[in-house]
C-alpha cells in the first residue's frame, strides 16, 4: 500500500468514527418497550474495528513519515514544516486584511489611520511564501505517491 492510499483510508476512517459516533448517540436511550433504530452493540463492534486499523495505519503512518527522507529531511519534517509555513501564511494574510483597512473614517475631522507595515512588501513576501508552501505541498504528496507504507511489527492490519 502506498503512503497517500493510507491516509486516504485515515481520513475516511475518521470520517465513519464520527459518523459512528452519531450513530451511537441517536440510539443510546429509546422509550421503554422500544428498540433503537440500530443495534448498540453492533455499533460499537464497528467503531472498535475502525479505531483498531486508524490505530495501525496511524502508527504506519508515523513510522514511515519518520523513515523516508528525501536530501536529508524526513517526511516528518517537510510536514511540520509544511504545517509552519501554513499558519504562518495565515498570520500574515489576516494581519495584512488589518493593515490594507484604511478606510475608518466617516468623516475629515476624524483621526486618520495609518498602516504600521508596508502592506505591498508584506504582500509580495507573502506570495512568496504561498509559491514555497504549494511547492512543498507537492513534494510531500510525490512522495506520498511514491514510498511504501512500512509494515508495524506487532500490530495487525
Amino acid at each position: 500500500m502506498k503512503l497517500a492510499e493510507a491516509l486516504q483510508e485515515r481520513a475516511d476512517l475518521n470520517r465513519q468514527i464520527q459518523q459512528l459516533r452519531c450513530r451511537m448517540l441517536n440510539n443510546a436511550v429509546v422509550q421503554e418497550g422500544e428498540a433503537p433504530a440500530e443495534d448498540p452493540a453492533q455499533l460499537t463492534e464497528e467503531l472498535e474495528s475502525c479505531l483498531k486499523r486508524l490505530e495501525y495505519l496511524t502508527t504506519a503512518i508515523n513510522l514511515t513519515n519518520c523513515a523516508v527522507c528525501q536530501e536529508g529531511q524526513s517526511l516528518t519534517e517537510l510536514i511540520a514544516k509544511k504545517d509552519c509555513l501554513k499558519l504562518k501564511i495565515s498570520v500574515y494574510r489576516e494581519f495584512l486584511s488589518e493593515a490594507s483597512n484604511l478606510a475608518r473614517r466617516v468623516s475629515r475631522t476624524e483621526i486618520k489611520v495609518f498602516s504600521a507595515v508596508d502592506v505591498r512588501a508584506l504582500q509580495k513576501q507573502t506570495d512568496v511564501l504561498a509559491k514555497e508552501l504549494r511547492l512543498l505541498d507537492n513534494r510531500i504528496q510525490q512522495i506520498n505517491w511514491s514510498e511504501n507504507l512500512m509494515e508495524n511489527s506487532g500490530q495487525n492490519s
